[in-house]
């Protein structure tokens, strides 16, 4: 794997997570014993905290560039966003492998995880994963009645995502109803309702999940099969490509509608326009991703995947400036 360190004996003991990146702060500066456990909530990997914030940003500026308002209130959706997103994702990362614990110790890019490597055990993981909800409730409460509604809703698709590989081809597009939920979170915490613009968007955030994580499945491919998980990566085989230039092409045309319904007719044209660079300049960096992609190696797959956290913040500061003008 890219980032594979140390011997097997250290990863199985807990020492260090196969596809975490070298050097990370985790390994280096958390007290030793803490490490297993922001291991489990995947902090020496910060590319999936990314995946579920940039939806969250992009939902809450959409939403001021709907009703045309904005108080200190939104930086504190933006700022809580940001926390909350890090705890979730730490907590979906624990159930998920509590739930995948038998298929990661068959996997070689992950039989080092904290509980396969029996560095945490899983009475020890579900403790964690209530301290992490727990906290992550309490900003959530901060927000409106409309939004604490969808912050609970929100934890189904988390709870069901780690079973959808076992009875269906497209467990990314659990994936993306659990990751992009934060798109219709903040736009409700800042405007008080949905609208659909934030529908729309969450239907762009689907597509961009879509995109990125049938990349990422390809490094697996091999062990799936071998274990009988299932994936769009297995699914598409060959033809991937097409199928990630038909999430391309809905991920941007959705924005775009998402963004026309968010800043018509009450913006100024230049702010339409600027507000529209947003979907386009992230449709430049998948279209990127695909002239780069080689899905035969993993290290390829991996690199790609995690430049989507480029690709997710580039339609943020067009938005942000959109709502200047």
């Amino acid at each position: 794997m890219a980032t594979d360190h140390g011997t097997p004996e250290a990863a199985n003991a807990g020492d260090t997570v196969a596809d975490a990146y070298t050097g990370n702060w985790v390994d280096r500066y958390a007290p030793a014993p803490l490490r297993p456990y922001f291991r489990l909530s995947r902090l020496d990997r910060p590319i999936g905290t990314w995946l579920l914030l940039l939806p969250c940003w992009w939902g809450l500026l959409l939403g001021m560039g709907y009703d045309g308002r904005a108080s200190w209130h939104d930086l504190w959706i933006f700022v809580g966003c940001a926390i909350g997103a890090t705890l979730m994702r730490g907590a979906g990362c624990t159930w998920n492998d509590i739930t995948d614990r038998h298929i990661d110790g068959s996997v070689a890019r992950t039989r080092s995880r904290p509980i396969p490597s029996g560095a945490v055990s899983v009475a020890q993981a579900l403790a964690w994963l209530v301290i992490q909800a727990l906290i992550a409730f309490f900003i959530l409460i901060t927000f409106n009645t409309a939004a604490i509604a969808l912050g609970i809703l929100a934890l189904l698709p988390v709870a069901i995502y780690p079973f959808a590989k076992r009875f269906t081809w497209w467990p990314q597009v659990f994936l993306g109803f659990a990751f992009n939920w934060g798109a219709l979170l903040a736009f409700t915490a800042h405007t008080g309702h949905l609208a659909w613009p934030a529908v729309v968007l969450y239907a762009a955030g689907m597509a961009w999940t879509l995109f990125y994580d049938t990349i990422y499945a390809h490094q697996d491919k091999e062990d799936d099969a071998l274990i009988g998980v299932k994936s769009t990566a297995r699914l598409f085989g060959d033809n991937t490509p097409r199928w990630l230039l038909v999430f391309l092409v809905a991920c941007v045309t959705l924005m775009t509608l998402a963004v026309i319904l968010a800043f018509l007719p009450d913006r100024s044209p230049v702010a339409l326009v600027v507000a529209l660079a947003a979907p386009w300049a992230m449709g430049w960096h998948l279209s990127w991703q695909m002239r780069k992609l080689d899905m035969e190696d993993p290290d390829t797959c991996l690199m790609l995947f995690r430049s989507n956290r480029n690709a997710g913040l580039l339609p943020v500061p067009f938005l942000a400036v959109a709502l200047l003008l």
